[in-house]
């Protein structure tokens, strides 16, 4: 990987860093860093935000928590490992109520922070995407627009902006509790172990 592609990364986390667009995310801090991954990836994640118990706190997406373990499990269920992905979320700051519990990303938050996004995914020009949860799934409608709902293209080969992407449910607890097993994810994950298969 060549030195400009980390060193335009660099600067994409540093003005990711300094924004304060989100007057109520303005405290926040921007989980964007090496941290998400390598720049090279098999498969690049995309989340809903920074879980404030994970995230938020460990600077490392999906680490740290609940939904943490459940998405390491589903890494393992297909042989990923974390130094061949790629995991960043459709808002880079952490959303939370007054009392801290995380909330859902508003829609001018997305809006937002789509920017970001964008520029990651041209920076890293990834050939999968898969996309963790609806909010994640809506966020790439705001680049590039598609008509696909997660209930409908769950687990599905699907073709956007010249990528494969591949929907997926979220690993957090109250997911798989009220709306997609552990089971039924893992699954669902098995999609992007034939995918890569192929693209060897």
């Amino acid at each position: 990987m060549s030195n400009g592609k980390k060193n335009r990364f660099k600067e994409l986390c540093l003005e990711a860093k300094a924004c304060k667009a989100c007057p109520q995310l303005s405290e926040k801090e921007a989980v964007l860093s090496f941290l998400n991954g390598s720049l090279t990836p098999k498969v690049f994640f995309i989340a809903e935000a920074p879980g404030r118990l994970g995230a938020d706190r460990t600077r490392i997406p999906f680490f740290g928590d609940k939904s943490g373990e459940n998405f390491q499990l589903l890494l393992d269920s297909v042989g990923l490992k974390r130094e061949e992905i790629f995991i960043t979320n459709a808002v880079l700051c952490s959303p939370q109520i007054p009392k801290g519990k995380n909330r859902r990303p508003k829609a001018t938050e997305l809006k937002n922070c789509s920017y970001f996004l964008k520029r990651q995914i041209e920076l890293i020009e990834p050939s999968i995407i898969a996309t963790l949860g609806s909010v994640a799934l809506q966020a790439l409608k705001l680049i590039s627009h598609h008509d696909f709902v997660l209930n409908v293209h769950v687990g599905k080969v699907l073709q956007w902006n010249g990528k494969f992407l591949v929907p997926l449910y979220h690993p957090s607890p109250q997911v798989i509790i009220s709306h997609r097993s552990l089971k039924q994810q893992i699954e669902d994950f098995q999609v992007l172990k034939m995918l890569l298969q192929k693209a060897k």
